[in-house]
């Protein structure tokens, strides 16, 4: 059996075994070459980490005429070609993993990196009392007082208690409404 490089490393302080040769003595393993084996050269297909030890034109010699697809159909070829693209590691179609991305396929992409130039993305909220009492009437920051009185009217009559039965959220949404309406009133006054 060949050396392995693992042999060559002897971390006990026995001797090392009488048959095992010293690798500064190996001989190239060609029938009849009595040069060094400094070369290797693996086995088979099989056996990868197995080696043959060849002098430089032996191995040369024996890389040439090595073919690793040697005896394989032209499917068997793929098959070992697609392997060894994910390193010989099993794969799924990224569409049925779930750690990355959502059950329909979607991304999660909290920064919009892949959002259409197209759509509008979430702006930060505003700062101002102003700005943000707009924003709760979802008007612009340009808007007039007609208009901010116009939207009011609208949200009254929805949010009204009489309205919606009672409804709580409804009452607590009128009262920020209300609040946004009197912000914005002293605003334009």
């Amino acid at each position: 059996m060949p050396v392995e490089p693992q042999d060559d490393l002897r971390l006990t302080s026995e001797p090392p075994d009488p048959e095992m040769p010293d690798p500064k003595l190996r001989r190239c393993e060609r029938a009849g070459c009595t040069a060094e084996g400094r070369f290797r050269a693996p086995v088979s297909r099989d056996h990868l980490n197995h080696y043959y030890w060849f002098c430089l034109d032996h191995v040369r010699e024996y890389n040439a005429a090595w073919d690793f697809f040697a005896g394989l159909s032209s499917e068997e070829i793929e098959q070992q070609r697609r392997r060894d693209a994910t390193w010989q590691r099993p794969s799924w179609p990224f569409a049925g993993r779930k750690a990355g991305g959502r059950a329909n396929g979607e991304i999660h992409d909290p920064y919009g990196f892949f959002d259409d130039e197209g759509t509008a993305r979430p702006q930060s909220p505003p700062q101002s009392k102003r700005a943000q009492a707009l924003a709760l009437l979802n008007l612009d920051n340009d808007a007039s007082f007609v208009s901010v009185k116009a939207r009011y009217k609208e949200l009254v009559k929805q949010l009204h208690p009489d309205a919606n039965g009672g409804d709580p959220e409804a009452e607590e949404r009128m009262k920020v409404i209300n609040q946004a309406y009197a912000t914005l009133k002293a605003e334009f006054s």
